[in-house]
């Protein structure tokens, strides 16, 4: 509690600097006193609002609510919107007045040495410029209507994505297999049941073979997937729906008390989804003579916090050297720190984690966000001495309600003979 109150403390005062240096900067765009008058009653307005939404944000996630609502996702969105959209204002306008404190310096040294009352240095200190501060403004603008967007339309704008690969040793029987990979569903933070359905109908009209969950189905508790058991119990797949854990799905196991009650209760919600869980477990797909094996391991990340409970040598130890495999491994650190330097070949391994940030830009041929800097591997496609890897950007949200740029993604690969 202590430490949600200082975390809580040290963003409102930094709010509240950025408040005030946004208000003077944006004032020095009116010039009549009227027109001031009613700036300041907007500006002072949209404070309040602000503050009200930080607090209800602050009293709904202290209360430990798992079920998030539209309204707290709304007023969650509202706040990181209004705190973004000051930073990038803020940024660009101490640009300006760094160079006009520097210019004021220059001034009064020269005046200083020269020994005169020049007319530069008679002029005092530097004004803002309405044309550079119009211009921070109108890039402010920019995060500002993106995140609204984001919030509003962005997190639900499920988009399909067509990867197709060939294999040489790809088992004559599964040529043109069709395997839909979703990723990072965070269920805790997802606020619509319909347009959730929307997204599982959308699986279904792929026609997929096999389905493959690659982890983070609830943000911390088990219970917050309760609302979509149902919904995500109509994804169809003949050949098999298959699910491996992500790091978050951890973090609602109870330091002392039942451990293994909380466990069976979370793997008996994945059983009635029609859900296979993979905890370090490979199985074979069968079709006549031919074999595909779909392997998957429980969490391992190689960040620090992250759980490390991923044993590949135990999901593969049964599979013969010439297995087809496909692998699910929820952190695309895996694949760089084992799978591709394991003996046995591993031909694809879905993960998804990174969410792609839930900002930036997926485009053909252009791939940014920042957390690209963090991740090597983090949205699409890698290969490396002929395995493949493949990072989806999920098909949920997590702490900011909202997408930009990256959407949620519903990934299908067509695998076919080469």
């Amino acid at each position: 509690m202590a430490a949600r109150i200082g975390i809580l403390g040290t963003f409102v005062i930094l709010f509240l600097v950025l408040e005030v240096y946004t208000y003077f900067g944006l004032r020095s765009l009116f010039k009549s006193e009227s027109n001031v008058r009613i700036f300041n009653i907007i500006y002072l307005l949209q404070s309040i609002f602000v503050l009200y939404a930080l607090y209800q944000v602050y009293h709904g996630l202290s209360q430990g609510e798992v079920f998030r609502t539209t309204r707290l996702n709304v007023l969650i969105g509202i706040v990181f919107t209004t705190f973004v959209t000051k930073v990038v204002f803020g940024g660009l306008m101490m640009v300006q007045d760094v160079g006009r404190l520097l210019t004021y310096l220059f001034q009064t040294i020269v005046g200083f040495f020269a020994n005169t009352d020049s007319s530069l240095t008679a002029n005092g200190f530097p004004g803002r410029r309405n044309f550079l501060t119009g211009l921070a403004t109108g890039i402010a603008a920019i995060p500002f209507f993106s995140m609204f967007y984001g919030i509003t339309k962005g997190k639900y704008n499920y988009t399909i994505k067509r990867v197709k690969l060939a294999f040489k040793d790809l088992p004559p029987s599964f040529d043109g297999l069709k395997v839909v990979q979703i990723s990072d569903i965070h269920a805790g933070s997802l606020d619509s049941p319909a347009q959730v359905e929307r997204g599982v109908e959308m699986v279904n009209d792929l026609n997929p073979d096999i389905i493959c969950f690659t982890g983070d189905l609830v943000n911390e508790d088990k219970d917050e997937v309760n609302p979509f058991l149902e919904i995500f119990q109509k994804l169809k797949a003949p050949l098999g729906k298959f699910a491996v854990l992500g790091n978050h799905d951890y973090y609602g196991v109870p330091r002392q008390g039942n451990q293994s009650a909380y466990w069976s209760d979370f793997y008996d919600k994945y059983e009635f989804m029609g859900f296979k869980l993979l905890n370090n477990e490979a199985v074979e797909i069968q079709n006549g003579s031919d074999t595909v094996t779909v392997a998957g391991v429980e969490n391992w990340g190689a960040g620090r916090w992250f759980p490390k409970r991923g044993d590949l040598n135990k999901a593969v130890k049964n599979l013969s050297d010439d297995a087809f495999t496909l692998l699910l491994s929820h952190d695309p650190t895996h694949w760089e720190e084992h799978v591709i330097k394991h003996p046995k070949k591993v031909h694809l391994t879905m993960s998804g984690h990174t969410h792609g940030m839930q900002f930036g830009l997926n485009l053909p041929g252009f791939k940014w966000s920042p957390v690209q800097y963090r991740y090597k591997h983090w949205i699409g496609l890698a290969e490396e001495k002929g395995e493949y890897l493949y990072v989806n950007p999920g098909f949920g949200y997590l702490g900011f309600p909202g997408r930009v740029g990256i959407w949620p993604e519903i990934t299908i690969f067509e695998l076919q003979s080469a």
